[in-house]
């Protein structure tokens, strides 16, 4: 079994789950600043928990598989999970509203649920695979070659946009809430509007 998922396999896998989970990011930032859909404290704290599963995704990428770095990203997906389904609770009685656009017939906060489910689940999926967690250097044959060093990049890459996404989210988090509470329905960003 250690041959079917070893740990370079296991580092591009999570560089591709890290890609995954920026592309989410991503299509609620375009969102957020190109159609001016400002984000709830809800909808802030759903994209803390994706910051979070990336967190344990980069540590995968970074440092190697382990096992708590798969609780890292359980956990913040869990997190994550619970938050979005207050979120679509909080909206599934009729007449109540719902909050922000919806893409392709779903809430974003929605589609946030299914993401963190499917984060969970692959996470899981992954765990069972102990091949990866034994250390490169007691593997049969270290693999090598310009494959080797792409996938490394590639994975490089990817821990370097998911931080770059967790500081912008972080800053329009900061410009939208002046250090503050943020409004139950924000308008605008308090820190510039001062």
């Amino acid at each position: 079994m250690i041959g079917l998922l070893n740990a370079p396999t296991a580092r591009l896998l999570n560089a591709l789950g890290l890609l995954a989970v920026s592309l989410v990011l991503i299509v609620a930032f375009v969102d957020q600043i190109a159609f001016g859909d400002i984000p709830c404290p809800l909808c802030i704290l759903q994209r803390a928990g994706f910051a979070g599963a990336s967190l344990g995704l980069a540590l995968n990428v970074k440092f190697g598989p382990r096992p708590s770095h798969y609780a890292v990203v359980i956990l913040s997906a869990f997190l994550g999970a619970c938050i979005s389904s207050r979120q679509i609770l909080l909206h599934i009685v009729p007449g109540t509203g719902t909050y922000g656009d919806a893409l392709m017939g779903l809430h974003f906060y929605t589609w946030a649920f299914i993401v963190y489910l499917a984060i969970i689940l692959g996470s899981a999926a992954m765990l069972l695979f102990d091949g990866q967690f034994v250390r490169e250097e007691e593997a049969d044959a270290p693999a090598s070659g310009s494959a080797t060093s792409t996938a490394a990049t590639f994975s490089l890459a990817m821990v370097a946009l998911a931080a770059l996404l967790a500081l912008a989210n972080g800053t329009s988090t900061v410009l939208e809430c002046a250090g503050g509470l943020c409004p139950d329905d924000p308008t605008g960003y308090l820190l510039l509007q001062n």
